[in-house]
This record gives structure tokens, sequence and C-alpha cells, in this order.
């Protein structure tokens, strides 16, 4: 038989290789960033168009490459950073394997100029697909330029594969913050086309964070402190319990100068809030950990995000006791009830001129929230709509489902608002129990479904336009959903750098925010995001979730008629769209166990 293996080519090697360190636009700007950083730079400028198919530039003022240098840095595993395997276990650099530029220029077209501070003029080096094309001198300032171009332009299968402008993007702002947030001391800028996402100027951690996310974060920030311990020195901030969110999206844990990924410490900043989150809610934290080198491995994983611990436990201990004696030390306790929606979770900044009021949902009596215009579809007859009540039931939970039909909607049938939560409704056989949180969020979602579906959403213009600055990553977010937004009712424009303007909000909402409602919406959407479910059933399920009756909420005898009437217009009138039940029946043989 005649051999089979063979080597593989350096082109098809460094493809292959490039699969693990580049996934996405996004994995470049992290190597690229890294590496201006590991060059000692001062002040960083990084450029992207086409959401970084077309070109991404990082330029630093570091030390830059001597001719030779430049040259060698395209080689695979060839690295200024070790020599020995010993000196995996001393690592305080970013990059340290020698594979990034080579598995970068494998999948792009490549220019690196570089120059020493020494040196009057510096080199130009033009790479495509791992092919050397030449090396010329050039003029220029000190420090080096690497432009990364036509990415995966030789991979078209991974190229395909790539999200829409604005994921991408995203994914980009993401990791940008991750090595801005941690080295202030740099100055950072960030241009997306023609437009300057971020301008950072040198400063403190504190600094760094507020000018990330916000001059509403200089408010919520508690800081952490523990330097007294041989084996960690945790330092950073925390977020005060009350500006909790429903997603984990602003949690950041650093180690000697890196990001990186851990649950397990993960839990142990959450263990330490105890009972100072509601369920669901997650505290905002960034925390730098400083250890030596060599208690820890950071050569697990290609993207070096993961690393393993000497002694996980002490760390885990340390970290959860620094996070509880801020905590305790700066008196910081709930202030807002924890069982609220996201909708409130950005209603009150404190120090703000523009005081927004927390929205409340009047109840009229006579008004109708479900009219004809608006509502789901209804069955075309009953008996359709009982064969699919019983497929959708257990027997044991529901009597027959005509009967309950027939008595539940019937204006003679009796309803009772029972602590502000569940309606309680009579029928032949017994009593049933809806809850009205999750019955009006199943009416909702149907109803947000059908005008995503047929674009029919009508919208109500408010008296005086209101211009929202969102963070840079929701703005993109918000760019992705515009068109969904729209659909349901939606009156919004792009109105320059990171802000929209909205002019109406979808009809029968009122006496909302437009900015918390927003606020509130892409939050939401952001949890819903880590199911993998389908965009608009995301859109749907986090604007009934926004919108919907909340517990605690009194209704009238005719909104509870309604809900109850509408909710069995439903396709799957059981069920919220999370799968939670939205109904219960006491049938009249379990009602006389009870009294034996």
């Amino acid at each position: 038989m005649s051999d089979i293996i063979k080597l593989l080519p350096d082109s098809v090697a460094n493809q292959i290789a490039a699969g693990e360190v580049v996934q996405r636009p996004a994995s470049v700007v992290k190597e690229l960033l890294e590496n201006a950083i590991d060059s000692g730079a001062t002040v960083i400028q990084m450029i992207v168009k086409d959401a970084g198919k077309t070109l991404i530039q990082v330029i630093d003022n570091g030390k830059g490459m001597s001719d030779t240098d430049a040259r060698m840095s395209f080689a695979r595993h060839a690295t200024s950073k070790i020599s020995k395997a010993d000196d995996l276990f001393c690592i305080l650099t970013k990059g340290f394997r020698g594979e990034a530029l080579a598995s970068i220029a494998a999948i792009a077209h490549v220019d690196l100029k570089s120059k020493q501070v020494q040196n009057e003029l510096g080199t130009h080096i033009r790479m495509e697909g791992s092919t050397f094309v030449d090396q010329l001198v050039c003029a220029m300032a000190d420090g080096t330029s690497m432009s990364v171009k036509n990415l995966f332009y030789n991979v078209p299968a991974r190229r395909k594969f790539l999200k829409s402008d604005s994921v991408e993007i995203r994914h980009i702002i993401d990791e940008f913050q991750r090595v801005a947030l941690v080295h202030p001391e740099i100055a950072f800028s960030y241009h997306n086309n023609e437009d300057e996402i971020y301008h950072l100027e040198k400063g403190s951690f504190r600094q760094r964070i507020v000018a990330l996310f916000g001059a509403s974060y200089n408010q919520r920030l508690v800081p952490v402190e523990e330097d007294n311990n041989t084996i960690v020195k945790v330092s950073g901030y925390i977020g005060k319990p009350e500006f909790a969110k429903k997603t984990r999206g602003e949690q950041f844990f650093f180690v000697n100068g890196r990001f990186i990924k851990n649950n397990y410490l993960n839990h142990a900043v959450s263990n330490a809030y105890d009972e100072l989150l509601g369920r669901d809610s997650f505290a905002s934290y960034f925390i730098v950990l400083e250890v030596d080198p060599s208690s820890i491995d950071i050569n697990i994983h290609p993207t070096k995000t993961e690393i393993k611990f000497e002694d996980e436990k002490s760390v885990y201990a340390i970290v959860r006791a620094s996070v509880k004696q801020a905590l305790s030390k700066y008196s910081v306790a709930p202030s807002l009830d924890f069982e609220r929606e996201t909708l409130f979770d950005n209603a009150l900044e404190p120090n703000r001129g523009d005081f927004i009021p927390a929205p409340t949902i009047k109840v009229d009596p006579n008004y109708n929230p479900f009219r004809e215009a608006g509502r789901p579809a209804v069955r075309e007859n009953q008996t359709q709509w009982a064969e699919m009540y019983q497929k959708e039931v257990p027997q044991q939970f529901v009597p027959e489902p005509a009967k309950l039909f027939e008595t539940a909607t019937s204006d003679s049938g009796f309803y009772h608002q029972f602590r502000k939560k569940y309606i309680i409704s009579s029928f032949d056989d017994g009593l049933l129990v809806i809850d009205q949180h999750r019955a009006h969020k199943r009416i909702l979602y149907e109803y947000f479904v059908d005008l995503l579906k047929n674009n029919k959403g009508a919208s109500q213009q408010i008296l005086f336009p209101e211009s929202i600055e969102l963070h840079p990553a929701d703005f993109q977010l918000m760019k992705e959903l515009e068109a969904d937004f729209i659909k349901i009712g939606f009156d919004i424009s792009e109105f320059g750098k990171n802000t929209f303007v909205v002019n109406g909000l979808p009809a029968d909402i009122a006496d909302v925010s437009p900015k918390v409602l927003l606020e509130g919406l892409l939050e939401e959407f952001k949890q819903q995001k880590t199911q993998k479910i389908d965009q608009r059933d995301q859109l749907a399920k986090s604007m009934a979730n926004q919108t919907c009756i909340k517990s605690g909420q009194t209704l009238s005898r005719e909104e509870m008629q309604t809900l109850v009437s509408e909710l069995f217009l439903c396709e799957k009138p059981t069920v919220d769209p999370n799968g939670n039940a939205t109904l219960w029946n006491i049938d009249a043989y379990e009602l006389s166990e009870k009294f034996k």
C-alpha cells in the first residue's frame, strides 16, 4: 500500500492556523491592538471600514521594528517574547506564540510599515495570502502601522459566514473595550468608516470606565481594593445593586493586564452580592487581578482568554471577600424593587437635569387595549380552538375546552383580582386562575409577531421629538433592529454620532419615556439574544415584556374580562412566550376533595 501521510504546504497550514486565531474581524482587532500595546505605545489609533472586511488598521507610536524583525514577524512561531518552555510561566506581555501575524497574513492582504526612533526611514512590507510581495523603505513617524485588507478574500466560505456589518461591529467594539479598559495609561481612538466612535484620553481606571460606558457610570461604581495578600492583588470597581441589569454584558475580569473569561470567578462576585440582587439580575464589575505569573497558565487556549490558576480556591475566596467588603464599607444596600422589569433599569439616574419619572400605566375602564385593528387573528370557530387547546394542555389541568371557552369568556362570568397578580374566574366545573402578567405578555407577543410579519404597526407622534444617545455597541444594535422597530410602530431615525431621534411611538403606548422604553428594549433584546432564536421573535418577546401589564397593577372587571377573552384567542394561550404557564384550573372534584 502506498504512503498516504504528507506534510501540508505552508499556505494550507497557515490557513488552518488562521482558523483558530482569526474567527472574525474582531479577532484581528484583538491581535493588532495587543501587539501595539506590547510595543510600548502611548497612543494607539484604530480605523475600521466595512465592519473590518475591507480594512482594519492599527497605528501606534511604539518602539517599531527593524527591517529584519519586520520581515521575521510574519514567520510562524517567530517571537521575541519567549525562547524556552519555562518562559511560558513568566509571561507579562499580550502575545507570545508568534502565530498572529502569520495567521492574519494567510487570509488577507497585509501592509506593515514600521520605524524605530534611531532610524531616519522605516520599512514597508506587503503580504498577500502568506506570499511575500515586496519590502521597501518608507518615510513615516516612529512606531508601526499595520493594515489588514480584504479579510478572508481567499477563504470565501469563511467570509460567507460572517454576520451583518452591525453584528460584526458590535464584536469589534467588545474587543476594543476589553483592551482599552485595562490600559487607561494609553490614549486610544477608534474610527468606524468616517465616524469617530471613541476618543479616549489617558487617565485613571475609573475615568476610562466612564469614557467607555457613559457619564452615568461615575455614580454607579463602588471601588474594590485588596492589597494585603500574597496570592492575588484585587482592584477595580463594582456596580451598585440598584443598577443591576438583566444581561452580563458589563462584567470584566483582567489578570495581569489581560482580559479573561472565568465562570468560577463570576460566581465569586455574584455570591458576594448575596441577597442584594434579584433573580436573573447581574451587577456590573470591572475587576483587575495581579498575580505572580508563575502561578497561572495562560497557554491553554488559542485566544488566550482562558487561564488556569495554581490556587483557584484561594483566588475565589479573596475575590468574594473583597467584593463583599466593598459593598459593606460603602454601605451599599438595595434601594429598588428587584422584581422590577428591565424597563425601569435606566429610569432614574442621579444628578441628571432631565429627570425621567418612572413610567406608569393609566387604567381607563372604558378603553380596550386589544381593539379589533391590532389584536391577534380570531379563531374561525370555537371547535377549532377547542381541538388546539386539548392538544396543548394536559387534561388534568384544564376541563373540557369548549366549556372553558364558553364560560370563561361569558359576560355573565365572575372575575376577581387576587393580590393584584392573578385573575380568578369561574366556569361550569370549577375555578380558573390566570397570571395577568404572563397572560398579557402572550397576547402582546402574538400581536407584535403579527405586526412584524405584516408590516402594519401604527405610530403615534410624540409632541416633542427626543434625541437618545446610546452606548456605541447599543447604537450598532439599534441600527440592526431599526427596520423592525419601524414595523411595530416606532418613528425613529439616526441623528448624529451614536444618537437616534424618536418622533413617534407604537400606538397604545402612552406615558412612557422614549429613552426608558428604547433602552429597556435593547437590554431585553440582548438578554434574549443569548437564546439563539429568530431576531424578530426576540424583538416581539422584548416588546411584549416591556409593555405588558405587570404584577401589582390593579385591573377593572372590564379589563380582566377583555384580557381573558383575548388570551383564549391566542394560538398558544396556556403558556407565555418563555414557556411559563399562564393559567391553572381547579376543577369541582378537586375542590370537593379539599372539603372532605
